[in-house]
């Protein structure tokens, strides 16, 4: 979003927090000198009959907390948005072993008629014997649309609105020690496609409908449907917000009209991220490159796009270079490199510097390095559910192309 000001009654949130079980001290940063595990669930012997509930907590065992939490954001297209959320958190199991699982569901409307309702979820069954990795999302959104390719320019700003639905699966088995291999799922549909006949300066006439590379069936109601295989290796000791291990994770999607398509294309994802302490568990090095690549006919909406925070499962839930606008750059082609660095500051509170770089084409054999896009910026971190290390997010962030803006979000950015 090119201007984003999410806010949260912290005041409330921290009454709330406070009320969750607080872990052992420094627990979730001193890294373990045996096999790294997440911190544990399971009460101590002799500890069950004194131990009681949190706000929130649920279960026989406490391992899950179901907490509530308030959105309200601006931003220049939509005006105010509010609604509320739900995030439910831990292990469907006492097996310690086992990583901390999680689904999040939110509505939210705004003042100029705009609203989501989306269920996002990642859950590991006991002994992460199987990992399933979800979306249902529905949207009734305005964007903004600069045109395709590397050198779009901001002058030819325009509005597009549309419905958006997504259903994203993915089942995934162990079929070895944190290696997953399985297959995913992906629909979407945008439907009710419009926009105004000038760009936003009310003289320049609209680019998305006057772009060469914009056929006029992409502007018409649109059904993607696509499967394929992924394969995942995953070493982090706790997803949403590791401290140590990597990620490695490969897919590939083919959509076609055997499927219920509309289009017939392969998209494949390489995503592949590295994290380590830096000193001690207080500092944290995070660093991600993902690059999607397609063949065949891919329709505006389903391209690559630098600048993503409502990219959901699309990008495996991290959000791409917070300070480009959503999909400020898109094309067929798409590489990016972000890095940040965590740091502990004191209570609940954590602190983050961020940056990158990424670019796009149509061609793979196309980049060009005077194209190369770039964003950067800080943030403060409250943690939500010490437990399981859940974050809630508040970042300044500016990128090329793209005024600066603040993004509020439950769990990094990656």
């Amino acid at each position: 979003m090119r201007f984003s000001l999410a806010a949260l009654a912290l005041a409330g949130l921290s009454l709330t927090a406070a009320a969750q079980p607080a872990a052992p001290p420094d627990s979730v940063y001193t890294t373990p000198q045996a096999a790294p595990r997440p911190v544990g669930l399971v009460p101590m012997a002799g500890q069950e009959a004194r131990s009681t509930k949190s706000f929130g907590q649920l279960g026989k065992g406490s391992n899950l907390t179901l907490l509530p939490i308030p959105v309200l954001f601006y931003q220049a297209e939509t005006g105010l948005g509010y609604g509320l959320g739900a995030l439910l958190s831990g292990r469907f199991s006492a097996d310690t072993l086992t990583r901390p699982s999680n689904a999040r569901v939110q509505y939210w409307t705004t003042t100029e008629g705009q609203s989501l309702i989306q269920l996002v979820h990642s859950v590991y069954t006991p002994g992460e014997k199987f990992y399933l990795n979800g979306e249902i999302s529905a949207y009734d959104i305005l964007l903004y649309y600069y045109g395709k390719g590397p050198n779009t320019s901001s002058a030819n700003e325009s509005e597009t609105d549309y419905k958006l639905f997504i259903i994203n699966q993915r089942i995934q088995k162990q079929i070895a020690p944190k290696l997953f291999f399985g297959a995913q799922y992906r629909f979407t549909k945008i439907t009710d496609v419009h926009g105004p006949a000038t760009a936003t300066d009310d003289k320049t006439p609209s680019i998305f409908y006057n772009e060469g590379r914009l056929t006029a069936r992409e502007r018409q109601n649109t059904q993607i449907s696509g499967l394929g295989p992924v394969i995942t290796y995953d070493t982090r000791d706790v997803p949403l917000a590791a401290f140590h291990g990597n990620l490695l994770d490969f897919g590939a999607t083919f959509n076609g009209t055997g499927l219920g398509s509309d289009y017939r294309f392969v998209r494949y994802q390489l995503d592949a991220r590295h994290f380590q302490p830096i000193g001690s568990n207080r500092t944290i090095l995070a660093a991600q490159f993902l690059g999607q690549f397609h063949t065949g006919d891919v329709p505006f909406r389903e391209l690559a796009g630098l600048g993503a925070n409502l990219g959901g499962t699309l990008y495996n839930n991290a959000n791409l270079l917070r300070g480009i606008y959503e999909q400020r750059f898109r094309d067929r082609q798409m590489i990016m490199f972000q890095a940040e660095i965590r740091q502990k500051l004191f209570w609940r509170i954590d602190g983050a510097v961020f940056g990158g770089v990424g670019n796009v084409n149509n061609y793979i054999d196309k980049f060009n390095l005077s194209d190369t896009k770039y964003a950067g910026g800080a943030g403060i971190r409250f943690n939500f559910i010490r437990r399981d290390r859940v974050n809630l997010r508040l970042d300044y962030a500016a990128g090329t192309g793209s005024s600066p803006g603040i993004l509020f979000a439950i769990g990094e950015a990656f």
